[in-house]
């Protein structure tokens, strides 16, 4: 009786599942397993509402496993030798594996590729990270888009296959040990964020059907209102897998007013486009401008705690703290405000959301913060996004800055993005960081000195 490897990494889902569907397809017995990377957690073990999420959906996927009379099969250690032990001790002749397009993730499925070859167990490498995989729309000449639009033409005609079915049944060897699905005590010691998204197949599912019936009317034009909270909040969801692309991009195929958010899903694939062709990107550069960034640990201090003095800036810090999560308006007026106003490495400000978010995605996030910081593929690389003038636009009546500042809850529409100092000394908040005029003119000057303005 042929048995096989389904691996699980960032596809933590029964439907739509490519790994999955190939493996229950081509083999009697399949051992669904998930390895908790010790590499990983040395790294990361601090972040400690990712993990949670991690640890909600592992129990989430065990649970649908064990309804189609199977088990997540769970191990921990070096992940390509648990792998391996794994597939080797079961007596498997194949491992299906989705891909993957870091440089950490494609180092270790080439590291399990290599041993494996040795023990002539073949691995099979599944698209199903993105709605469309990286290496499908490639231009004339180059290995990847570097500019949205042209990709977005092209993204928007790809030919899209349909969400697969569930396996009708997963049957285990006869006496394997399944392990112990992690809980989440056993993955940090660290707290996640008390408002932080259940994890899970079950309720990315609830949460997808629930916002595109209520709240997808209308996303184009109030996705960016700040405290109308109008957003999916689906990318939690989407990084770890327990919804797919192509699940959510059916669910909300034919239905009105789905372009806007279509367009964000392709934004998705475009970031792993161009991980994938430049994994160093994760951490380097896309394009240097030639920043010498500032070194000031009070001034970091003050912006990850939401405590700079701009209202909007601090709403949005503070409310990753509370829930793990922030809107992409939100995102991009505090990433701005650490690259522009105090001039601080963007490395800084993706490696802090990288502890926070629970949707922390090195495509999405690095190269998100690379656009705004002037260093990626935004093509007006010196914009500048002026605090008071988003809170103002994003945020009208106030009410998002309410929301996670209290202090200034009693002030009005018209003086809360920009109180003066008796209102800042009344409600014990703080004089800003830094002036932002003062601030942006300086940072366009360091650009022009450099020759890459």
């Amino acid at each position: 009786m042929t048995t096989g490897l389904a691996v699980f990494t960032r596809d933590l889902r029964v439907s739509d599942n490519p790994v999955l569907a190939a493996a229950a397809s081509a083999s009697a017995q399949v051992i669904p397993c998930f390895v908790v990377d010790e590499s990983i957690l040395a790294r990361y073990g601090a972040h400690a509402t990712r993990l949670a999420f991690l640890a909600d959906s592992l129990a989430d996927l065990d649970a649908s496993l064990r309804a189609l009379g199977g088990a997540l099969v769970v191990r921990r250690g070096h992940w390509a030798a648990a792998v391996l032990e794994l597939a080797r001790g079961s007596g498997a002749s194949r491992i299906d594996i989705a891909d993957d397009y870091s440089g950490y993730a494609q180092r270790r499925l080439a590291e399990l590729e290599q041993a494996a070859a040795v023990h002539r167990v073949q691995v099979i490498r599944h698209p199903g990270i993105t709605l469309v995989p990286p290496d499908t729309l490639v231009p004339p000449g180059r290995p990847c888009y570097q500019v949205f639009t042209p990709y977005y033409r092209r993204w928007r005609d790809a030919p899209r296959q349909a969400p697969l079915r569930v396996p009708a049944r997963i049957a285990l060897p006869a006496g394997l040990d399944p392990g112990t699905v992690p809980a989440l005590s056993s993955l940090t010691s660290a707290r996640p964020a008390s408002g932080r998204p259940a994890g899970g197949e079950k309720a990315g599912t609830a949460r997808l059907r629930a916002w595109a019936r209520d709240q997808l009317t209308g996303y184009g034009t109030g996705r960016d209102l700040l405290a109308a909270d109008s957003v999916s909040r689906l990318s939690p969801y989407l990084h770890l897998g327990c919804l797919s692309a192509r699940t959510v991009a059916a669910e909300v195929a034919e239905l009105p007013d789905n372009e806007a958010f279509l367009r964000q899903l392709a934004w998705r694939d475009f970031f792993h486009q161009l991980l994938a062709a430049r994994p160093d990107s994760g951490w380097r550069d896309y394009r240097s401008r030639g920043d010498q960034w500032r070194d000031d640990s009070e001034a970091l201090d003050a912006w990850q705690r939401g405590r700079t003095g701009y209202p909007v800036v601090d709403a949005a810090m503070r409310q990753l703290l509370a829930e793990g999560f922030m809107p992409n308006r939100a995102r991009m007026i505090a990433a701005s405000f650490l690259t522009k106003d105090l001039y601080l490495d963007w490395r800084l400000g993706a490696a802090h959301f990288m502890a926070q978010l629970a949707d922390g995605d090195v495509a999405c996030n690095q190269l998100n913060w690379q656009w705004v910081a002037g260093t990626g593929t935004d093509t007006s690389a010196y914009r500048v996004f002026s605090p008071m003038l988003q809170g103002r636009r994003f945020d009208p009546s106030g009410d998002y800055v309410r929301r996670y500042l209290p202090e200034l809850a009693a002030l009005p529409a018209g003086r809360i993005h920009d109180p003066d100092q008796a209102a800042r000394r009344a409600c014990g908040y703080p004089e800003p960081v830094v002036d932002h005029r003062a601030a942006v003119a300086e940072y366009r000057a360091r650009r022009r000195a450099s020759g890459r303005w």
